[in-house]
């Protein structure tokens, strides 16, 4: 047992990871070993919660351990290291996605009516003339994206728990929004 710990101990991370490919539990212990600590840490500057950061440490050693076989290595210019923290900030981005998806709205948009809003209204009423007509003609989630960042003043982040999307989707729709805007008036 000492012998092929010691053996494990001379192999660099390529190694562990092609054993690893082979179901070597010892291997995949010693990989653990090696790149836990700084794989915590680099996770833990990136995100301050302790559960999401021990979530995506697991996840991370799972994918290792069953796709251990797809790693190319240093045949395509890649390194074991550098694999698995690819895994694992995949793996906080996904987890930060599912933060977002399940966030609760702000509770200003909690406790919106279901009619028009005040601001709708005005809006609607100043707001003639072409702006009113292109705003009109907006596809209703271009214009739902419009009226959160620009009337309502909420961030991106804000916008995309309010409207149950990616803040990536908020930013897109944002963008089509402008050059829609922008063609309109023009």
């Amino acid at each position: 047992m000492r012998s092929a710990r010691k053996a494990l101990g001379e192999l660099d991370e390529e190694g562990l990871v092609q054993l690893v490919a082979k179901g070597d539990r010892a291997a995949f212990e010693e990989l653990y070993r090696r790149t836990s600590p700084w794989m915590a840490v680099r996770l833990q500057r990136r995100c301050a919660d302790e559960q999401i950061v021990a979530e995506v440490m697991q996840e991370t050693y799972l994918a290792v351990w069953r796709a251990a076989a797809a790693f190319a290595g240093t045949a395509v210019g890649g390194t074991a290291v550098g694999w698995l923290w690819t895994i694992a900030a995949r793996r906080l981005v996904d987890a930060f996605r599912r933060r977002a998806h399940h966030a609760e709205p702000p509770p200003a948009a909690a406790s919106r009516p279901l009619a028009p809003a005040a601001e709708e209204e005005a809006l609607a009423a100043t707001v003639g003339g072409d702006v009113g007509d292109a705003l009109r003609r907006l596809a209703p989630e271009l214009r739902q994206v419009l009226q959160a960042m620009v009337l309502d003043g909420l961030t991106v982040r804000e916008t995309a728990v309010l409207l149950g999307v990616p803040e990536g989707t908020v930013k897109t729709r944002a963008r089509r929004a402008r050059m829609a805007m922008r063609k309109a008036l023009t």
